[in-house]
């Protein structure tokens, strides 16, 4: 939820861009040979390590979530923590994590200033630094020096351990080295980390960075000696009966409060959850993708908070993948700013910042597809864009809550990237006359001017209209005519005057994200025409580089007759639903209509549903129940947010073109 937990946790939102090295093909191989071999490291474990922390990439010299620095993700906590804090680019107006307008909002703190953890993994630059003699400057910004940093320190941890070193040694024997270098404070975490670098050895893997080099890993066939991680001694967790985790990710429990709070008077005024009795009563349809903003260790205090206002189900962290459940599965959390997708939603926070350019760990993206597997397989929910889902792409209830809505994980939560980690790779499935897109840009080489983050010219200021790191993203933009010097579409829940919505990184009012779905509307040379809120627009989709691959499915449309219909964040029951003593959720439409002729991507049907809860002790009449209508929603990609219209009001037919 892109709020700020503390002033210091934006420690990675606060740097300008640095200029991308200029890379020959070959030159990122030849720093991790030169590397191996000067601290005595074998290559295949150096390789190895580094892909599990930045899959090899620059990163545009910028910070990831957890403070760390280039391939070798070096960690530099004091320097990002110490740099001036700007005002936040956007925040949500009026915001109310529940979502639910049949109680009272409850006030919700927004944290205390904090420092950064002080957790040694959080500031390995210091270390690297000793260990070459180059400088911190040299080591966050050349990528030579950086993985020459990385090196030092694995061969440094493998001499802790009296374990065989040099470049030919056994890369067997530097299991409890690569341990290690995880960061992880948990034997379970450096287990888990270890164990995904040595499945990367075996498997091999080759790639091109995001600043153009090709660099490869051959696959190896090594058995690893784990007796080594026992001599670091390190915490282990303990796993109690019904923690809902793989057994492969480092997990465990730190419960969100289910307390009165106040004077313990007002049986409405309780933190932090609500209890329920789900999937049996109400089936689980969304996992929710969060970015905290902030720092685990913070981000794991304040789900414990019964006067935070605000909760969710797991919190996971950058360096390692050490993940906290808060709440069971059974149990709603207020995480979505949408009651009825909360009800039928788990939410997931992960250390992190929306905005300017900050990257998340190759441990943290592949140790959060565990965890969304794990949750889909036991729950039944696809592995699809329509039910996996960010903060960004959930609806407003009403629509005076469309503005207040959050945007995070943002723009460079690398979403192609994770399905093939969830191993639902992005597919096409037709052509250009099959009536659908799947978006699916190149992360690496799609790169938006995205503005408004703050530079260190004005650090302590306002975000200024100027550049964001020029790095990957998975947002592709929408025009109003096919050219790009067109202006951007316009969405009137968030710009209700009328104007095209901007390049901030914070507005997504003009953007669509990888994996989702949408009618085509028109092609014209190498510009696509998709129907969007209401409206068509444009996004460049030439045959040398694809943006978006031709698909096949279902779409809605407006009944023959109707000139158009009503679009809805919510998907109520019928006022003829509720139980006597049970006031009636309005069905309110948005601001927005689906015209006729207009067609979009079905995602789900589903019966009119509410979960009524609004006291402590479920003493309202209803409480503790979830009414069920026989009105049946559709459920459609209407924009970058997905939303629902009546079935009554739509047929639903196949996409083709």
């Amino acid at each position: 939820m892109a709020r700020r937990i503390g002033i210091a946790l934006s420690i990675a939102l606060v740097l300008s861009p640095l200029p991308a090295q200029a890379q020959e093909p070959d030159s990122r191989q030849a720093e991790f040979s030169a590397a191996a071999a000067e601290f005595g490291v074998p290559e295949s474990i150096l390789l190895g390590v580094s892909y599990l922390e930045s899959r090899w990439d620059y990163n545009a010299g910028t910070p990831s979530t957890g403070g760390g620095f280039g391939p070798m993700h070096l960690t530099d906590a004091a320097y990002v923590g110490s740099l001036p804090v700007p005002q936040e680019e956007h925040e949500p107006v009026g915001e109310d994590r529940r979502g639910d307008d049949s109680r009272a909002e409850l006030p919700g703190g927004h944290g205390a200033s904090e420092p950064a953890p002080s957790l040694e993994a959080l500031q390995t630059m210091d270390k690297a630094a000793e260990l070459t003699g180059a400088s911190k400057e040299e080591l966050r910004t050349e990528t030579g020096e950086n993985i020459r940093g990385g090196a030092a320190i694995l061969s440094s941890y493998q001499a802790q351990l009296g374990a065989p070193t040099g470049l030919n040694s056994d890369p067997a024997a530097w299991y409890g080295a690569v341990a290690k270098y995880s960061g992880a404070d948990t034997e379970d975490g450096a287990a888990a980390f270890a164990d995904e670098v040595f499945a990367t050895i075996r498997d091999g893997v080759a790639r091109r960075t995001d600043d153009g080099s090709q660099v490869s890993l051959a696959p190896q066939a090594i058995t690893p000696d784990k007796s080594w991680l026992g001599l670091w001694r390190l915490r282990k967790l303990e796993r109690p009966d019904g923690l809902e985790c793989p057994l492969d990710i480092a997990c465990e429990w730190f419960p969100a409060a289910y307390a009165l709070r106040g004077n313990g008077t007002d049986k409405t005024f309780y933190g932090q959850y609500d209890k329920a009795n789900r999937p049996q009563e109400q089936r689980i349809e969304y996992i929710v993708i969060h970015d905290a903003e902030g720092y685990y260790a913070s981000t794991v205090r304040a789900g414990q908070n019964k006067d935070w206002g605000a909760s969710w189900h797991y919190t996971m962290r950058s360096v390692d993948g050490q993940t906290a459940q808060h709440i069971k599965a059974k149990d709603v959390g207020w995480h979505a700013g949408n009651w009825y997708v909360n009800g039928k939603a788990i939410g997931i926070e992960h250390e992190g910042f929306a905005a300017q350019g900050t990257w998340y760990t190759e441990t943290m993206y592949r140790t959060s597809a565990k965890l969304v597997r794990h949750i889909a397989f036991a729950l039944g929910i696809p592995l699809d864009r329509q039910h996996i889902v960010g903060h960004d792409n959930i609806p407003g209830i009403t629509p005076s809550r469309v503005p207040a809505m959050h945007w995070d994980p943002g723009p460079y939560w690398d979403w192609g990237h994770y399905f093939d980690l969830l191993k639902r790779p992005f597919w096409g499935t037709g052509t250009s006359r099959t009536g659908m897109v799947t978006i699916n840009p190149d992360f690496a080489s799609n790169k938006p001017a995205f503005t408004n983050c703050p530079p260190l010219s004005n650090p302590s200021g306002p975000a200024l209209p100027g550049p964001c790191p020029v790095r990957g993203s998975t947002s592709v933009m929408l025009r109003q005519a096919p050219s790009h010097d067109a202006p951007l579409v316009n969405d009137k829940g968030l710009r209700p005057d009328g104007t095209p919505n901007t390049m901030r990184v914070s507005d997504m009012g003009a953007r669509v994200d990888a994996g989702q779905q949408f009618a085509i509307a028109e092609v014209s040379g190498d510009w696509t025409a998709i129907w969007y809120l209401g409206n068509k627009a444009w996004f460049h989709n030439p045959s040398s580089a694809r943006n978006a691959l031709w698909s096949f499915g279902f779409v809605a449309k407006p009944k023959a007759g109707k000139t158009s219909i009503p679009v809805y964040g919510r998907a109520y029951p019928e006022e003829a639903a509720y139980p006597a003593g049970v006031p009636y959720q309005t069905i309110t439409p948005l601001q927005y209509s689906l015209p006729a002729g207009q067609k979009y991507v079905v995602g789900n049907l589903m019966k009119g549903e509410y979960y009524r809860a609004v006291t402590y002790d479920w003493s309202s009449p209803g409480d503790g129940t979830v009414i069920q209508g026989d009105m049946t929603y559709v459920q459609i990609q209407f924009g970058h947010r997905f939303m629902f219209v009546n079935l009554a009001d739509v047929d639903i037919v196949p996409s083709v073109f």
